[in-house]
């Protein structure tokens, strides 16, 4: 019997909030955990792949303990959204010219390991700036970097196999936003985009076919539009 490719639901939301982000995550994730109490996958794929945009918003994962406030309210006086997340990292930005993709997934459906998983996304990340021309690497810190600047964001969160939350590529986003804070708590070290490595512009719409073609690609799997 041949090998079935697990198959994955591609959904695109758009430009939405981070708390309509949240929401829809929860969605898909009721999806599978109502299929785990049934002992059923029968019917439409329950994996997906929820891509989007976020209105700019500062969030915060489970390592940041306690956040200031007062930091907190600095933050938001700048005209953007501030959420405390159950993904793993620290603080981070998200906001328009950034390719955001929360991956819905029963690990089961492909290997029930966390660490892989988080491998994979580094390495579908650095599959796709290759194919721009970028030599894009992974370090000691989760995510993947441009000599030692940092361009996809990775913070993700997993109970019962099933994943929540992802990754954040800027492509051309507002690298300003960055300066507010320490993005992911690491001192020394920058951020950079598609576009800024590149020297032109490089919208969201232009990196998502790529994008999709490399995690398919990388996770061997087939993608539902």
């Amino acid at each position: 019997m041949p090998f079935l490719k697990p198959v994955i639901e591609v959904v695109n939301l758009g430009r939405i909030s981070y708390g309509e982000g949240l929401q829809a995550q929860r969605r898909f994730i009721r999806r599978h955990l109502n299929a785990l109490s049934q002992c059923s996958t029968a019917g439409s794929p329950l994996n997906a792949l929820l891509l989007c945009e976020h209105q700019p918003v500062y969030t915060i994962g489970i390592r940041t303990a306690r956040y200031p406030i007062e930091e907190e309210e600095r933050l938001k006086q700048l005209g953007a959204e501030f959420y405390r997340a159950d993904r793993g990292g620290l603080i981070t930005f998200h906001g328009p010219g950034q390719l955001v993709c929360y991956p819905i997934l029963n690990l089961a459906h492909f290997r029930k390991s966390v660490r892989w998983y988080v491998g994979e996304l580094e390495r579908t990340v650095i599959q796709l700036c290759h194919r721009f021309g970028i030599n894009g690497e992974t370090s000691p810190d989760t995510g993947v970097w441009v000599r030692d600047e940092k361009i996809c964001a990775i913070g993700i969160h997993c109970g019962r196999y099933i994943t929540s939350h992802g990754l954040a590529l800027n492509c051309n986003t507002d690298l300003h936003w960055f300066s507010h804070i320490t993005p992911c708590g690491i001192e020394g070290k920058g951020v950079t985009s598609l576009s800024q490595t590149l020297k032109r512009e490089v919208t969201v719409s232009e990196a998502m076919e790529p994008f999709l073609e490399t995690f398919a690609e990388q996770f061997n799997c087939l993608l539902r539009r």
